[in-house]
This record gives C-alpha cells, sequence and structure tokens, in this order.
C-alpha cells in the first residue's frame, strides 16, 4: 500500500523572486535562480506551522505582520549553513597566532586591552577558539580582553552561550587544547576562564549602525560568510568593517573569499601561511569611504 503526503504547496517563480528579494533586502543574502527547490523546501515547514496555504501569503506575512521581521528572522535561519568547527582553517590561526598576536601585543601594550569579533560566528566555535589561543600564548595575561561573536539567528547565539559541543564540533582539535573543556552529561562545556572572555550578540550586517555595539576591534574573523553575499551587500559589510578595525586592524576571510570588487581601501598584507587584509595604519591611511551610492575612486 502507497500512502501519500500533503507535501504542502509549490512555490512559483514569482514567489520565489519575492521571497529572494525580500531576504536579500533584508540580510544581503543572495539566492540565485537554482536555489528555488532549496528555497521553498527549507520554508515549507513555516508554512505549516502558521497555516498558511501560498508562499504569497507567507510573503505578506513576512512584509506586513506585527512580527513579520522576527519571522524574517526564522525564514533566514532556515536558508542559512551553520556548519561550523573547533579550530576551522588551522592554517590561518596558526598564522594568526605566530605572526599577527606578536604585533597586536605590541602595539596595544600601553593600554593591556584587546578586541576581537567573529562576525557570523554561528555556534560560537570560533569565538572559543579564539580565545583559546589567546589563553594558550600567555600575552594577554592581565589584561581586558574580549572575544565577541554575532550572528543573525537567535537559535545559534543561543547554542553558543550554552558553550557545550557534541563530538562533531572537535573534529580539528588540537590535543593541547583539551584543557579547555569540561565533560558534562550533555556534552563538552567550555571551561569558565574562556567563556568569561566571550560574549555574544545578535546583529545583521547590513545594520552598519548598529555594529556600534561591537566598539573598536583590533581583528575581525568572516570567514565563508560574505560568499553568500550579493556584491553591494558584501561592500555594505566591509565598509562596516574598515569603521570597526582600529587602525592597523586585520580582517580575515576565508580561503575562497577576497575584497576583490568590496573595497579598495584595505592593504593585502602576505603573511607566511595566509593573505590577510588591513586597516592602514594613521600615516597611510587613505581617503574617506565615499558615499553611500556614490562609486569609489581607484
Amino acid at each position: 500500500m502507497t500512502l501519500l503526503f500533503d507535501q504542502g504547496p509549490s512555490m512559483t517563480p514569482e514567489e520565489f523572486r519575492l521571497l529572494r528579494d525580500l531576504v536579500n533586502s533584508f540580510c544581503g543574502i543572495s539566492f540565485d535562480r537554482d536555489a528555488k527547490f532549496v528555497v521553498e523546501r527549507r520554508l515549507r515547514e513555516r508554512l505549516h506551522a502558521l497555516g498558511l496555504d501560498s508562499y504569497t501569503a507567507y510573503y505578506e506575512r513576512l512584509r506586513f505582520h506585527p512580527d513579520g521581521e522576527t519571522e524574517l528572522e526564522r525564514a533566514v535561519d532556515l536558508l542559512t549553513t551553520n556548519e561550523t568547527y573547533f579550530f576551522r582553517e588551522a592554517y590561518q590561526l596558526e598564522a594568526f597566532r605566530k605572526e599577527l598576536l606578536p604585533e597586536l601585543a605590541a602595539r596595544n601594550a600601553h593600554k593591556k586591552r584587546l578586541t576581537l569579533w567573529s562576525a557570523g560566528c554561528s555556534t560560537g566555535e570560533e569565538v572559543y577558539t579564539l580565545a583559546m589561543i589567546l589563553a594558550a600564548s600567555h600575552r594577554f595575561d592581565g589584561w581586558e580582553v574580549r572575544v565577541f561573536g554575532s550572528d543573525i539567528s537567535r537559535r545559534v547565539l543561543h547554542h553558543a552561550r550554552r558553550a557545550v559541543y557534541r563530538e562533531g564540533s572537535f573534529r580539528a582539535m588540537p590535543p593541547e587544547h583539551e584543557r579547555f573543556f569540561l565533560d558534562t552529561p550533555d556534552g563538552r562545556l567550555v571551561r569558565p576562564e574562556i567563556r568569561a572572555m566571550c560574549h555574544f550578540g545578535h546583529l545583521n550586517l547590513l545594520d552598519h549602525d548598529r555594529s556600534a555595539i561591537v566598539g573598536s576591534v583590533d581583528a575581525i574573523f568572516c570567514r565563508n560568510v560574505l560568499i553568500y553575499f550579493d556584491d553591494e551587500s558584501r561592500g555594505q559589510v566591509v565598509r562596516t568593517f574598515f569603521d570597526r578595525l582600529t587602525p592597523g586592524g586585520y580582517l580575515m576571510l576565508g580561503h575562497s573569499e577576497s575584497l576583490l570588487r568590496a573595497s579598495t581601501d584595505f592593504e593585502l598584507v602576505h603573511l607566511e601561511g595566509d593573505m590577510v587584509y588591513r586597516r592602514p595604519r594613521l600615516d597611510d591611511e587613505p581617503r574617506a569611504w565615499p558615499d553611500r551610492g556614490e562609486e569609489a575612486g581607484p
């Protein structure tokens, strides 16, 4: 006997366009036409949960209902990938540890303060990874150290604040950093001294004004996030990064990402094991950013 299940409504090309453009204007994520099936499948559960019979009805709820923005955040959460783990892209972290941390320690020695930002931190593994690297270095003992993680998904931030992780998050964990965890019945818990260095906040990277909650930072990690943005949104986010970085501060992107077509105001720095971007120091800082909508000069 064959059982037939109601799969719910199909998404028309026009409904896909409306939802795609709405998500893009909200958070910068871009979907090409081939993503229609994925968007339809991932959003179908929200139609069922809300008792809606079409994607047009869902679009109208996102646009006009009092809780539309909250629901839009839920939709974005369903549409984005949050795969991460501790010490991801270890070659870059090693270059950061060996070549950039000594410079940042010397530059900030007079104020004994260091701030890092993990933009698009997902479930928090990158934030805690950076804190473990700082703790293990002992360069910043007695300093005011803050590692800030932001994400547009409140669900993953809740996970990050719990700081409890299963084995899948430890696939690249160096043995010498196992000491920063405690075993619990629910999983492995990040030790209190590491959690005390870490702070999390909800942030849409397109919200330039709200990014002020991060404050001034010495280095930004935004790895494998900008690849999901269209060119215009990517440029807006990179501008925010530039504004938040202290002069001489560093921006680390994923191995397949670059600032090509996004900014001419960062300088490319070649390290032994990686290439990173730096906001120029005050003595060689470039012209101010152009106004929004104005083309940046060469």
